[in-house]
């Protein structure tokens, strides 16, 4: 199993919409054990497989953002929100988007259905944030940013920090630290096929 790190805007993983995982073994949890590392180290709550370049249906979350409140982790694997009721407007970042920040309308409450890590379906009914922690990680497995879901205005304060990304990222192609974007699509297939 690789090494794993948080890809950034543009890297096309994030624009892919996600395969659901076929099966649970050793190196998927292997995965989330990563995966929950990053997220802490980034300082974040909540982080989906394809934001370190995996393309499967996949998010891990803790609402506390604490390493040590390990009763608040949560997997969700195959994620399906079925039910979302009222609507709230908060603000939200996103560890592919350092630094970035916009107010981003989100339901209140979301009924959602899952796999853990066991392979045991589950339900779970959440509001207020860990509601908008998930819904925004399931719009990663879409293939979406919550960039899609501000207002033009906000897109538009935004628009600079973006292109500044975008610009790192062709930089540092450019200097060979990271793959074209045909290899990097190649490696995203590839790593498909291996578990879809």
């Amino acid at each position: 199993m690789k090494t794993l790190s948080i890809v950034h805007h543009p890297h096309p993983a994030l624009r892919r919409k996600c395969r659901e995982v076929k099966k649970i073994d050793a190196g998927l949890r292997d995965m989330v054990q990563q995966m929950f590392q990053l997220m802490y180290q980034a300082r974040g709550v909540g982080l989906a497989a394809n934001q370190c370049g995996l393309p499967y249906r996949m998010f891990v979350i803790n609402p506390e953002g604490d390493p040590e409140a390990t009763e608040s982790e949560m997997v969700f694997i195959n994620p399906r929100i079925t039910r979302r009721r009222g609507g709230a407007d908060g603000e939200e970042g996103c560890l592919s988007l350092p630094e970035l920040y916009a107010t981003v309308p989100r339901a209140a409450q979301i009924v959602v259905d899952a796999f853990d890590l066991d392979g045991q379906p589950f339900e779970i009914e959440l509001e207020d944030f860990p509601a908008r922690v998930v819904q925004h990680e399931y719009d990663h497995l879409e293939g979406l940013m919550f960039t899609d879901r501000i207002s033009p205005a906000e897109l538009n304060r935004l628009q600079l920090q973006i292109a500044d990304l975008e610009q790192q990222f062709a930089a540092r192609q450019k200097e060979g630290q990271i793959a074209t974007l045909e290899l990097l699509n190649a490696e995203l297939d590839e790593l498909e096929r291996a578990r879809t």
